[in-house]
C-alpha cells in the first residue's frame, strides 16, 4: 500500500527509477517489432507513472533496492510477446532480482499495425495501453515467481 511505500522510501531509488524510466522510453523508441524493422513505441504519462510506482514497490524489499534489478522489456500483441530490450539498472551491482515488464499495444491500434510485422514502410509512433504486467524473479532465492497484473 502507499503508506508502506512511504516508510521504505529511498531517495536514491527515486532518482534511479527516474533514470530507468528514461532508458525504458529510449529503448521503446527504437523497439524492434519485426524482421529488420524498428518502431517508435509511445508510453502514455499514466502508464509511465504506474510502472514507476510498481517498480519502486517491487524493489523496496530487495537487498540492493532498485540498483540490484535487471529489467527485461517485452511488448505483447495478440498471443505473441516480443522482447524489445534488457536494462541493468546499475551495471556495477551484482543483480539480485529480475523484472520482466510486459507492455501491451493499444488494442484499438491492432488493425493499423498488422503491417508492421510483415513488410512495408514505417509510420507514426504506436501508443501502448495503460495495462501491463510485471514478473519478478529473485536471483538469490528459490522462491516462486511473483506476477503483478496492472
Amino acid at each position: 500500500s502507499l503508506p508502506d511505500l512511504d516508510l521504505l522510501h529511498d531517495p536514491e531509488d527515486e532518482l534511479l527509477c527516474a533514470n530507468l524510466m528514461d532508458l525504458v522510453q529510449a529503448t521503446l523508441g527504437r523497439a524492434p517489432l519485426g524482421a529488420k524493422r524498428c518502431s517508435r513505441l509511445f508510453m502514455p504519462a499514466q502508464l509511465l507513472a504506474q510502472v514507476r510506482v510498481e517498480l519502486l514497490r517491487l524493489a523496496c524489499s530487495e537487498p540492493c533496492g532498485l540498483r540490484g534489478a535487471l529489467l527485461d522489456l517485452c511488448v505483447e500483441h495478440g498471443k505473441a510477446c516480443h522482447d524489445v530490450g534488457h536494462i541493468a539498472v546499475d551495471p556495477a551491482v551484482v543483480p539480485t532480482f529480475q523484472l520482466t515488464l510486459v507492455l501491451r499495444l493499444d488494442s484499438r491500434l491492432w488493425p493499423k499495425i498488422q503491417g508492421l510485422f510483415t513488410s512495408g514502410p514505417a509510420f507514426t509512433p504506436l501508443k501502448l495501453s495503460t495495462g501491463f504486467r510485471v514478473i519478478k524473479k529473485k536471483l538469490y532465492s528459490s522462491e516462486q515467481l511473483l506476477i503483478e497484473e496492472c
